[in-house]
């Protein structure tokens, strides 16, 4: 919606062509435009998110309100400009973490249905509603598998989109290692390209090998368009990535994925030699990082082996089994820390039960595990505890079988009770820590949200419990100064009530200060203004001056950021009064609410009254 309409906002200004320069400030975009008599001004404020416009000041100003940031980055990103100060944004940092999590995101939520369907199928065949071999269940058994088996696929996409290059071909180089010509390859012996020999392995399910292919592609795709004409670019360029990246994939990346989980295989059976316990304790670790870079299975052959041979095998049985009910303990404990209502629990609630009943865990690694590295700690706590108690007393997996509660029915374990207590441990472990360590402060995806999505709760989160009688927000001044009403300040904009609900204040010394507890939303890049929200979800806009986003900073001193916590009273701005009124700017200062629609409020100072910190002069009513 706001992509629409920032879009169309810049159509009606008279286009690209039409804009000379643009900044914003904490309300409104403000267009220098060549002629502002292209700009069609009634079809403007008739659009949805715009309040109003104004031209003042050889500016041409629409109003949109806290969101005006949206709009600008999207406006910006179609000009193509970023030579003024408000255009340019630092770099981002990409960890590694952060690329997985963005390419698994997407895909939530169809791992997590694909993981309700299996779980379904499962249940179903358990209680005999179904039969395995009927054709029911092999159609519903494709609809939970696709997902997970085309796994290359989509992460070739995501990966794609999250390297700036073509996600479709990013899907394609993923289908090329699922294709048939190539999979009927797999356990073939006496196989060369290019006199190297190949070893054909199985990719459904991986994505270690997707994972570098992608990497190499990023870079290559980066070559490719500066040596190629724009011309042949269309062909080309997917033509060469195909060629180079298939057969490089499937010579290096793959075999070489194989190779490593085979010596991480070698080096977990030497350990358990050397002490159960604390092989145990490490394996249970480590295994979900194996299980996200797709690893784990090079420790399949040795576990169907000593199943085999020895009646048992004790890496599944301490290490592996530990670790998957670790994971599930974490999406637990995401579940029970975040609010009702929230986008955590939309997640988690599903996923648990996939968990249980079907022995997916691949939603709450992607979904949840991976979005912070607390998270990432606990799960790989809770493995190392439930890991070192079944290490110490030798707990096997007597069957190979898919964890659920199923499964843990055909007693797979021995002993079992010991298995059952490392289980719980694992599970509670990790379960405990996320409740209480694990959630990030600025993941917005623990807070309760409206039914379009949007977070309507920034009260601190506090366990699982959910506050009945919310207190009105008491609001004292920010500033020092005669208060003003409204609708006598000298911009239509704030006069109209349209931005916010509040009053302003003539300040007399040179200070902003907390009014409330609560956060700080956002410093805008001039410093003329800053957004807060308070304890209780009632967020307030302080504009220091009228048009002095035009000083881009000077005179203005922040001593808060973005995101910081903040007590009512605390020092959050200076700015010298007497250089911005010498500079010939109004410090009319509007102290605004301004997700005020549908609720109550009060004044409670009047126009004309001198006002101090601390002096109360509003409430509301959240």
């Amino acid at each position: 919606m706001a992509t629409n309409n920032a879009k169309q906002i810049l159509k009606l200004v008279g286009g690209k062509s039409n804009v000379q320069n643009l900044v914003h400030c904490a309300t409104r975009l403000r267009f220098t435009l060549k002629d502002e008599g292209k700009a069609n001004k009634k079809a403007l404020e008739a659009l949805p998110d715009v309040l109003s416009v104004v031209q003042s000041g050889g500016q041409y100003q629409v109003v949109i309100g806290p969101q005006v940031a949206d709009y600008y980055d999207i406006i910006m990103k179609e000009l193509g400009n970023t030579n003024n100060d408000h255009g340019i944004k630092k770099p981002e940092k990409v960890s590694f973490t952060k690329i997985i999590s963005g390419a698994f995101t997407p895909l939530i939520p169809a791992l997590a249905g694909a993981g309700m369907v299996k779980a379904l199928v499962t249940l179903c065949v358990t209680l005999h509603w179904m039969s395995e071999n009927s054709a029911l269940a092999h159609v519903l058994s494709a609809a939970g598998n696709a997902v997970f088996y085309f796994l290359p696929i989509f992460l070739g996409i995501t990966l794609a989109k999250q390297f700036k290059a073509d996600p479709f071909v990013g899907g394609v180089l993923g289908a090329a290692l699922l294709e048939p010509n190539f999979t009927q390859l797999i356990g073939k012996k006496g196989l060369y390209i290019f006199g190297i020999g190949l070893q054909a392995v199985d990719y459904s399910t991986t994505i270690f090998p997707i994972f570098i292919m992608m990497i190499v592609y990023a870079f290559l795709n980066k070559g490719l368009k500066k040596a190629i004409p724009k011309q042949l670019q269309l062909f080309l360029n997917p033509m060469i990535s195909l060629i180079v990246l298939v057969p490089l994939t499937v010579i290096a990346f793959g075999p070489w994925g194989n190779s490593l989980g085979n010596a991480i295989s070698q080096c977990v059976m030497w350990l358990f030699k050397f002490n159960g316990a604390i092989a145990g304790m490490v394996v249970g670790a480590v295994y979900p990082f194996l299980v996200i870079l797709g690893l784990h299975w090079g420790l399949t052959p040795i576990t169907l082996q000593n199943i085999h041979m020895f009646g048992g095998d004790v890496i599944e049985g301490a290490g592996g089994i530990a670790q998957f009910f670790a994971t599930i303990g974490v999406a637990i404990g995401a579940y029970l820390r975040a609010q009702k209502n929230s986008k955590m629990r939309e997640l988690a609630g599903p996923t648990i039960v996939a968990g249980f009943l079907a022995g997916v865990t691949e939603p709450i690694i992607y979904g949840i595990v991976l979005r912070s590295k607390r998270i990432m700690a606990a799960v790989a706590i809770g493995g190392a505890a439930g890991g070192l108690i079944n290490g110490l007393f030798g707990v096997k997996l007597t069957q190979y079988v898919f964890y659920n509660v199923f499964s843990l029915a055909l007693s797979p374990l021995k002993p079992m009770f010991i298995g059952l207590i490392g289980i719980v441990v694992a599970m509670a472990v990790s379960a405990v820590i996320t409740y209480f360590f694990g959630m990030d402060p600025g993941d917005e995806i623990y807070l309760a949200t409206n039914s379009n999505g949007n977070v309507v709760n920034t009260n601190e989160i506090k366990g699982n419990e959910e506050s009945k009688n919310i207190e009105p927000t008491i609001v004292v001044s920010p500033l020092e100064g005669k208060v003003l009403d409204l609708k006598d300040v000298d911009d239509e904009v704030f006069s109209s009530g349209s931005v916010g609900k509040g009053i302003a204040v003539l300040p007399s010394k040179g200070e902003v200060r907390a009014p409330f507890n609560g956060k700080v939303l956002t410093v805008f890049p001039s410093k003329h203004a800053i957004g807060l929200v308070s304890d209780n979800g009632a967020e307030f806009l302080i504009h220091l001056g009228l048009n002095t986003v035009n000083l881009k900073g000077k005179y203005y001193d922040a001593q808060v950021k973005d995101g910081d916590e903040i007590k009512q009273g605390q020092l959050l701005m200076k700015f010298d009064l007497d250089q911005i009124e010498k500079e010939g700017y109004s410090m009319q200062s509007p102290v605004l609410w301004t997700n005020y629609k549908d609720h109550k409020y009060e004044i409670t100072v009047k126009a004309g009254q001198e006002v101090e910190f601390e002096d109360q002069i509003m409430t509301v009513n959240e």
